[in-house]
Parts: structure tokens; C-alpha cells; sequence
């Protein structure tokens, strides 16, 4: 079969930046949009659903829709990807799943945004539920077999390590470019309103998503580059064969508590600068800008430390370096010099190299794992493989959420007709000492991951050929 060139890696990472603008636009603006502040609702914002904490006085209705859009969403995750291990279609395991999902994904993501009804409403509530769960669906539908062609498409290690690099940047850049309607929704209110100085943005970057997502599968044929059999596992069995592969558990452990430590610090970053900081929340955008910059300067270097440490030792370098991040955010306003905006630019420095290795090493890892166990079962279930990992993925950001919600409130009083999380010092101080042991614990739980096992099992089916 066929090898990839690195032109042809590079189109298929412009995929990954199409879903991952329409997954940014959900992470940045799903909240923020039906859950306005005051200040907004001031420059002309709807309040499309009732606000504050109304379910069981712990939950908002938006919390609630998310929650149970999540649950389903996990389900799906194995479902769609047995389907595409299964499928026998002549156009390949993953593209034609892609090419049906991409266009769907991208309508989704502009309708949950135009919810029809200008006023508090039950409508509004049905009208977004349905469509969150929908995206959730087409995004797993086009993301679970895109995942599982880095495996099929990763002929060897150097190709492997350079689509991981790739699609981590272009993921970068796709989530950089969902915060665009922070300077474009300004300029357009003035002409279209509040709510459609956004939408109107979302519907250019769903068009320019769309075209991104379709382009590898256009572009690329499946069939040149991957001969593999049809799993014919149903989706019980070949989720319960992927988790009983023992260097998949541990690598799927140790990725939960990866997790949970990252979104612990991304949720919380608008708090610690705003109230452990004590500066303007707009230095939010400048510290993530500069993070994510700043660690994209890195990943050219990432596949010569792995070439030469190997890739779990620089994974568990990546977890340590978090948690020395996350412990400085922890002593802020406790070590008398960390104030101001210190800190903020100590963090930025110290985590960046942390998270380019964390952002491309653990796909590089699963693909290993998921070649070896096909080296060893005879069975092709790299679609079960990525979906095992976001799958832990999900309940580790889950997880998270709730952590968070619970422990950043502490010392201060939640008001239940608030849309906004009332955080405290001591509350952060406690989110980030948390972070800090999650952090801990998976360098602790990777460093049980027998890499020299994988690779040696890899190699075994090299030397056959």
C-alpha cells in the first residue's frame, strides 16, 4: 500500500481544523449564549431559557441539557465506531462516514445557536436540546473515523509523530479561530443586534469548517493507503477486547487523570486571572494566546525528544510540567512576589512545552497500542481504539466540571438565580492543589505503560513483511 507524503498528511490535518472550529465555537460560546450576564443582556442579549440554578437548586436547565447531551454522546462514541470497523464499503472503513457527517455538522452548529423563540421558552429548550444532541452525534460520526486513520495512515513512527504534530496544530489554530467573534461580533452589532452579530459569525467559520472537513475526504483515497479487514466484533465485544488490552487500560487511566487536570485549569484560567490575579478577564485571551503560541514554537522539536526518550518518558515529563504550572497558579497570592501578572506569564513559559507534548505524544501512543493488539488478535479495531480514548476523555472533562463547580465555590456563597459560578481565592487555591495531584497521579499511572512491549510487537509485524 501507499504511503502518505507529508502534502498529503498536511490535507488531512485541515480536517481536524474543520471540526475543531465548530467544537471551539460549542466550547466557547454554547455557555455564554444562552446563559448571558447582566452586561449582556445590557448590550441587547436574549434570554432564551430561564436562568440560575432551577433544577434541584444545584443545576441550571443549560447545565442539565449539556449533562445528558454528554451521556449520549459518550454512548455513541463505541457505536459509531464499531460501525466503521465493520463497514465493508468500497470506498473505505472511515471517509464515507466522514463525507456524510461533515456538511450535517456544520448546519447543526449554526441551528443550535438560533433557537426560535426571542424570550424565555420551553420551545427554546426542546429546540436546543435536540440540536446539541445532533451535534454531538454528527461530530462523533465524522471525529471517530478520522481518528482512526491516524493508525492506518501512520505507516511508521516518523509519519505517525508528524500527523499528530499536524493535526495538534491545526486543532490549535481551529480553537484560536472559534474565539474570533470576541473582536467580529463587536463590529457587527451595531448593524445586525446582539444575537446576530454572533450567529452571523458562526455561519462563516460552519462554512469554513465544512469546506476544511471535506477536503482530506475529496482529496484522499482510503483505499490506496489502507488494506485492512472488516472487525466483525459486535460493538460489546470489541469495546470489552479494547479495555482488556492491559497497556490500553493503563494509558486510558493515565489520560483520565490528564483530563481532569486540563480542564480543571481551562475552566478555572477566566477565574485565576480574574479573581486570584485580581486582573481584567480580558488577559484571559492574551495568557491562552500566548500559551498556545508559545507551545506551538515547541512541536517541531517533539519527534526528536521522542525519537531519542521515547514517548512515555516525555509524556510523564509533559504531566509533571502541568503540575508545576498548576502549583504556582496554587501560590498565587500566597508567595508575596506572585501577583500581578507574574504569574500568569510564569504559567504561560513553564506549561507551554507541557502541553505541545501532551497534545501530540498520546495519539502517537494509542495508534501504537491499537496496531500491536491488531498484530495480536488479527482483528483491525483502530476506530475502537480513539473512541475507548475519547471516550475516557469525556468523563475525565466530566469529572472535571463537577470538581470544579464543587470546590471553586468554597468560601463563598453560590447565588441560585446566578448564571455565573461565584468563585473564591481559596476555592481556585484548592481547584489548582487538585489539579496538582491529578497531574501527579498520571505520571504515576503511565509510568506502568510497557512501551517496550508495544513497540516490540509493532516491530514483529515490520519483520514479517
Amino acid at each position: 500500500m501507499k504511503r502518505l507524503t507529508k502534502k498529503q498528511m498536511i490535507i488531512f490535518a485541515i480536517g481536524q481544523l474543520g471540526w475543531s472550529i465548530l467544537s471551539g465555537i460549542i466550547g466557547a460560546w454554547f455557555v455564554t449564549f444562552y446563559l448571558p450576564t447582566d452586561g449582556d443582556i445590557k448590550a441587547g442579549a436574549t434570554q432564551f431559557i430561564q436562568p440560575g440554578l432551577v433544577i434541584l437548586g444545584i443545576l441550571t436547565i443549560l447545565g442539565l441539557i449539556t449533562a445528558l447531551s454528554r451521556v449520549f454522546d459518550a454512548v455513541t462514541d463505541p457505536l459509531i465506531a464499531n460501525l466503521s470497523d465493520r463497514s465493508k464499503n468500497p470506498k473505505g472503513r472511515r471517509i464515507p462516514f466522514m463525507q456524510k457527517a461533515a456538511i450535517p455538522l456544520s448546519i447543526v452548529t449554526v441551528l443550535l445557536f438560533c433557537a426560535p423563540v426571542d424570550k424565555i421558552s420551553g420551545v427554546n429548550v426542546a429546540w436546543i436540546s435536540v440540536f446539541v444532541v445532533l451535534f454531538y452525534l454528527f461530530m462523533t460520526m465524522y471525529c471517530t473515523p478520522y481518528t482512526a486513520l491516524i493508525s492506518e495512515f501512520g505507516k511508521t513512527q516518523e509519519d505517525r509523530m508528524f500527523i499528530s504534530t499536524a493535526i495538534s496544530l491545526t486543532f490549535f489554530a481551529g480553537t484560536m479561530l472559534a474565539y474570533t467573534p470576541f473582536v467580529f461580533a463587536g463590529m457587527l452589532r451595531g448593524a445586525v443586534g446582539f444575537n446576530w452579530s454572533y450567529r452571523i459569525c458562526f455561519i462563516v467559520l460552519a462554512v469554513i469548517s465544512c469546506v476544511c472537513m471535506l477536503l482530506p475526504t475529496f482529496l484522499l483515497n482510503e483505499k490506496e493507503f489502507v488494506d485492512t479487514k472488516p472487525s466483525n466484533s459486535s460493538v460489546f465485544k470489541s469495546l470489552a477486547a479494547t479495555f482488556k488490552n492491559r497497556e490500553f487500560r493503563v494509558f486510558a487511566g493515565s489520560d483520565i487523570m490528564y483530563w481532569v487536570g486540563l480542564t480543571l485549569f481551562q475552566t478555572g484560567l477566566p477565574f485565576f486571572v480574574k479573581v486570584s490575579m485580581d486582573l481584567d478577564e480580558s488577559m484571559t485571551m492574551v495568557f491562552m494566546g500566548g500559551m498556545t503560541v508559545l507551545s506551538a514554537c515547541f512541536y517541531p522539536f517533539v519527534t526528536g525528544f521522542v525519537r531519542r526518550h521515547g514517548k512515555k518518558k516525555m509524556v510523564i515529563v509533559g504531566f509533571l510540567g502541568l503540575a508545576v504550572a498548576y502549583t504556582i497558579t496554587a501560590l498565587i497570592g500566597v508567595v508575596p512576589f506572585l501577583t500581578g501578572m507574574l504569574p500568569g506569564v510564569l504559567i504561560c513559559i513553564i506549561a507551554a512545552f507541557p502541553m505541545a507534548l501532551l497534545g501530540i505524544i498520546p495519539q502517537a501512543i494509542v495508534a501504537d497500542v491499537a496496531e500491536a493488539d491488531g498484530v495480536d488478535t488479527g482483528e483491525n479495531r483502530e476506530g475502537m481504539f480513539f473512541a475507548a480514548r475519547t471516550f475516557a476523555m469525556k468523563w475525565g472533562q466530566a469529572l472535571a466540571m463537577l470538581v470544579f463547580t464543587s470546590l471553586a465555590i468554597i468560601g463563598t456563597t453560590q447565588a441560585a438565580n446566578s448564571n455565573e459560578i461565584t468563585a473564591s481565592k481559596l476555592g481556585l487555591r484548592i481547584v489548582a492543589i487538585v489539579a496538582v495531584c491529578f497531574c501527579t497521579l498520571g505520571a504515576v499511572i503511565l509510568g506502568l505503560y510497557n512501551e517496550k512491549k508495544v513497540m516490540k510487537t509493532i516491530e514483529s509485524k515490520t519483520e514479517k513483511k
